[in-house]
């Protein structure tokens, strides 16, 4: 069976496109991420748009992934556990927000720096939190003109 030099080549660069591709999708994925960090947690009315895998972003950036995420029975609020990047000290009186990208963005947890010089320490609860806000709810507020009380 004789192969001609051509197909071989082009086989190679589709071979080699291929692999680009899933490298640049684990990557992508956060799966690559190697790096050791910490658990922290946070417990939220609404995690509209959240799942295990979201980004957990400070400043835009991305400093951790959403590893945890159920329904307390006795509070009825989400029990959310994420982790930090190691060497990233997130001060004891920072909020966490469930915050969207825009209208037709992904959704992504957001760290809002406190002022504290004490950082929380790994395994420690967030309580300052907000929760997702429903697009779907503030356009019937703004329809129907608001609260008629």
């Amino acid at each position: 069976m004789s192969h001609n030099p051509t197909e071989i080549a082009v086989g190679g660069v589709v071979l080699a496109a291929a692999i680009g591709f899933a490298v640049y999708a684990g990557q992508a994925a956060g799966l690559s991420q190697g790096g050791s960090g910490y658990e922290l947690s946070a417990s939220f009315r609404s995690v509209e748009g959240v799942s295990v895998g979201t980004d957990v972003r400070l400043a835009g950036v991305k400093i951790g992934t959403v590893t945890g995420l159920e329904l307390n029975p006795e509070t009825f609020r989400a029990d959310t556990t994420f982790s930090v990047l190691e060497g990233i000290e997130i001060p004891d009186d920072s909020a966490v927000v469930v915050a969207s990208e825009g209208l037709l963005g992904g959704t992504f947890v957001e760290v809002m720096p406190g002022g504290s010089p004490f950082g929380f320490e790994p395994g420690d609860e967030i309580d300052d939190t907000q929760g997702a806000v429903s697009l779907i709810t503030l356009l019937l507020k703004f329809v129907s003109g608001g609260d008629e009380s």
